[in-house]
């Protein structure tokens, strides 16, 4: 990675606020279509879960966003997601990341930095019974 890359966030490398939410719309259109993951979907708010993962992956790729959700354990809990589903999840946001002008070590960046979540998404965060 040359010294101007690692100057900027991945944010920034994503492009921006648009880049990001850019992102979240083809990335959930990928969850969507997956029959596995569709029925977590069944129900909810779509608009509201776009802006609130708009917020998270804008906070988490050092964007100048705040994520105002609920903490990731507790939107999450109680819903059965596996560590399978959980994969899936993480593998149809890596084929997404394809679609921008990222690094490889950047997309693998990403992933690393989702993939810090896994245990709270799947119910096997702090204070949860493992």
């Amino acid at each position: 990675m040359n010294a101007a890359a690692s100057e900027t966030s991945l944010f920034d490398r994503v492009g921006g606020a648009a880049g990001v939410a850019s992102l979240v719309n083809r990335f959930y259109t990928k969850v969507l279509a997956d029959p596995a993951l569709r029925p977590y979907f069944e129900g909810v708010a779509m608009r509201k879960l776009l802006d609130m993962q708009f917020e998270f992956f804008s906070a988490a790729l050092g964007g100048p966003v705040y994520y105002t959700g609920r903490p990731v354990i507790h939107a999450h809990q109680g819903r059965g997601i596996t560590r399978q589903h959980f994969q899936a999840f993480v593998e149809h946001l890596f084929e997404t990341l394809k679609d921008y002008s990222l690094t490889e070590q950047d997309r693998y960046a990403i992933i690393a930095r989702i993939n810090t979540y896994a245990d709270d998404v799947i119910g096997r965060g702090a204070g949860q019974d493992t």
